[in-house]
């Protein structure tokens, strides 16, 4: 596992540097929540309250298991995990439209739009691959239209019919390469994630994937990236060969 310390040097576990081992790509795909979007607690809040409302808790290990996939295996998961005495379509319509209400102006976590703006500058073809759906975008990123409107495409897991399997499954990184006007190969893609299960799905993918992680996720869950940083902030593109930042 590679990972930044405080110099802005990329080591292994070895201690050797990693530069080397990283391939150059071409195009670079984003997950949003958790990554661009500071949208993680939000989330926690309205399945916490949801939850309480049926007298359970909400463990860590169901919270692990959730994050990343589509609004449909989220509740899925919780409503089976948690034995909760609802069906999941209705625990799903309850979710949407807390989501709705309580995500509204959700704000950009660090370095997320110097990192996008840089890439759309330097003309390097760009994509977003959220598990959420359509709706929940467009309410998310209502205060940010301008940066969200850079990307030339957007694959909504929760409500595109291509995205047969939700994340870990590395449907909805493929079908964003796919929408690319030139169609890249796999590994000419960078997808950067924040859950470990998108982690998962970018290199199922055949991707290389940078990890910006929750700091309650433990170095288990973190050492099948291919990078792993702090925040976009610490990101160097030219380790994959795009343009450096100024």
């Amino acid at each position: 596992m590679s990972r930044i310390v405080s110099t802005g040097s990329v080591i292994g576990a070895s201690g050797r540097n990693m530069a080397s081992n990283f391939q150059k790509v071409t195009h670079c795909i984003f997950d949003m929540d958790g990554l661009l979007l500071d949208t993680e607690k939000l989330y926690e809040k309205i399945l916490g309250d949801l939850i309480k409302s049926y007298s359970k808790p909400y463990p860590w290990a169901t919270r692990m298991k959730v994050m990343g996939t589509t609004e449909q295996k989220t509740c899925s998961i919780i409503v089976n995990d948690l034995k909760l005495s609802c069906t999941v379509n209705e625990f799903l319509k309850k979710f949407r439209e807390k989501q709705l209400t309580d995500l509204r102006g959700a704000p950009l976590l660090r370095g997320a739009e110097r990192l996008v703006k840089h890439l759309h500058k330097h003309n390097i073809p760009i994509a977003l691959a959220t598990s959420s759906g359509e709706d929940s975008v467009e309410v998310k990123t209502q205060n940010h239209r301008e940066l969200f409107d850079l990307f030339g495409h957007k694959v909504m897991g929760s409500s595109d019919a291509d995205v047969k399997e939700g994340k870990p499954a590395p449907d909805i990184f493929l079908v964003a390469a796919s929408r690319f006007p030139d169609a890249p190969k796999p590994e000419q893609c960078l997808v950067f994630e924040d859950a470990p299960n998108g982690v998962t799905a970018g290199i199922s993918a055949g991707m290389q994937v940078v990890m910006v992680p929750d700091p309650h996720i433990n170095e288990d869950q973190r050492k099948h990236a291919t990078l792993v940083l702090e925040s976009l902030e610490e990101f160097k593109p030219e380790l994959f060969g795009l343009p450096a930042l100024s």
